[in-house]
């Protein structure tokens, strides 16, 4: 009985990310305080639990990302903050690319006709480049949020990227964030003695410029292939 409430209490958290977010716009700080007044039970419930907990976390990430429920970096911080590292960017990265995986197989399918009229007006920028190089693209546009994660896991169904294609590049584009904000949540402890925190404040300039970086790293390929084609 008491596994069965903690497992609910986990999920119900949680939840409160998604539904808050998604549906009733609420801030960011009215997270921190939900977890802040129960991080305690949380984090025993965690150490009592150490696989239905992370079991329970992979399942709403998956679910939140296949759904396009915005609020990826406060699920990912949560994840910061109840489980250690490396774990923690473990679990957000199993969520995340499963979650994705499973839209854009969605995309290809069942929900082709349904998602086309919603990406359409996309379609035309990014067609480009992903007839340069499919993988190059593909990273680029995970390191860099140039366009929105939703967005970014549509698009390519609709552009003929090859599954393995996409669930590799999401799989390794998506690291330096998944790390910068479970990182950032491994730390709210201090956090919630000392300060309020903010969105702003983890995803700061010097991370944006660092994400930049490696996302025209990604780029590199298509450059060479376009000066071995003027040569």
């Amino acid at each position: 009985m008491k596994q069965k409430r903690g497992l609910l209490l986990l999920s119900f958290l949680l939840a409160i990310v998604i539904i808050n977010v998604c549906c009733f716009n609420m801030s960011e700080y009215l997270t921190f305080d939900i977890l802040s007044k129960y991080r305690n039970l949380l984090k025993e419930y965690v150490l009592e639990h150490p696989i239905l907990a992370p079991l329970a976390f992979i399942g709403i990430y998956i679910l939140s990302t296949t759904f396009s429920v915005p609020g990826a970096a406060i699920l990912s911080i949560t994840g910061g903050f109840l489980f250690p590292q490396p774990l923690s960017t473990l679990y957000v990265l199993i969520g995340a690319t499963t979650g994705a995986t499973l839209l854009f197989l969605a995309a290809k399918t069942i929900l082709y006709d349904l998602l086309e009229e919603r990406v359409a007006p996309y379609l035309y920028r990014m067609r480009a480049g992903f007839q340069e190089n499919q993988a190059s693209y593909m990273l680029f546009l995970r390191l860099v949020p140039v366009f929105p994660f939703w967005l970014v896991n549509l698009a390519p169904a609709f552009l003929h990227v090859r599954l393995t294609t996409f669930i590799w590049t999401t799989l390794i584009g998506i690291i330096p964030g998944a790390f910068v904000f479970t990182q950032a949540g491994a730390g709210l402890d201090a956090v919630f003695d000392a300060e309020t925190l903010s969105i702003d404040a983890i995803f700061n300039r010097n991370v944006k410029i660092a994400l930049i970086a490696l996302g025209f790293f990604a780029l590199i390929p298509i450059i060479i292939k376009k000066s071995k084609g003027k040569g």
